[in-house]
């Protein structure tokens, strides 16, 4: 599809998917890292942690759109990052935990990725809008509720401060830039921005989903 400037918007969408997904796979994958660092795993569980933090939500995806084998499977790239950030996490994990709140920053910019780029990705394989809204809030929270899960500890989405709702906010936009015909990269950052603000704003003010009363 040419846009009337002659260039190829398909190929710049999937191009921008690609990064998304990559840097989301990397920042994901160094959360995973330092949670699997925190609790003394040795060098091939933090491996393990780490390519399954930074790939599960979007293997999830690619599967519930029907895009098999999933990109994490199929391309070295994904596996490769998930590798480095493991690597540098299990050398340098000391330097990488003084940054401050390090696995929260990590993991909510992981988060805000993933949901621009799942929702992106849902639109492109044709997904009506609020579908991929809610497909690309599944490849942001996938990573880390996997994460959680292969520590034995309850999946932050369904405890810690707003997690999914940030993560649908982020989606939303970008589907509003879709239905709206604005610039798909402008739009994934604007929604990016927003996931991951909201997200460390939950985190400082400890803003929470009500609970059952006591």
């Amino acid at each position: 599809m040419l846009n009337t400037h002659g260039l190829d918007v398909s190929a710049a969408i999937k191009t921008l998917v690609l990064i998304l997904d990559l840097v989301g796979t990397f920042v994901f994958a160094l959360s995973g890292a330092l949670a699997g660092a925190k609790h003394r795993l040795d060098f091939f569980g933090i491996m393990v942690l780490s390519f399954a933090a930074g790939n599960f939500g979007g293997i999830t995806r690619d599967l519930l759109i029907g895009a098999v084998p999933p990109a994490a499977i199929t391309d070295w790239r994904y596996l490769a990052v998930s590798i480095l950030a493991g690597v540098l996490t299990f050398f340098w994990h000391p330097a990488i935990e003084r940054l401050r709140s390090a696995v929260l920053v990590f993991d909510a910019a992981g988060l805000a990725l993933f949901a621009v780029a799942g929702t992106q990705k849902a639109l492109a394989f044709g997904l009506n809008p609020a579908m991929a809204a809610l497909l690309g809030m599944l490849t942001g929270i996938g990573g880390g509720m996997m994460r959680d899960v292969l520590l034995t500890e309850i999946p932050a989405v369904l405890r810690a401060e707003i997690y999914a709702l940030a993560a649908l906010a982020g989606a939303t936009v970008v589907v509003i830039g879709q239905l709206l015909l604005l610039p798909s990269a402008i739009m994934a950052i604007i929604g990016a921005v927003l996931c991951f603000a909201i997200r460390m704003l939950a985190i400082r003010r400890s803003w929470n989903l009500p609970a059952p009363p006591d």
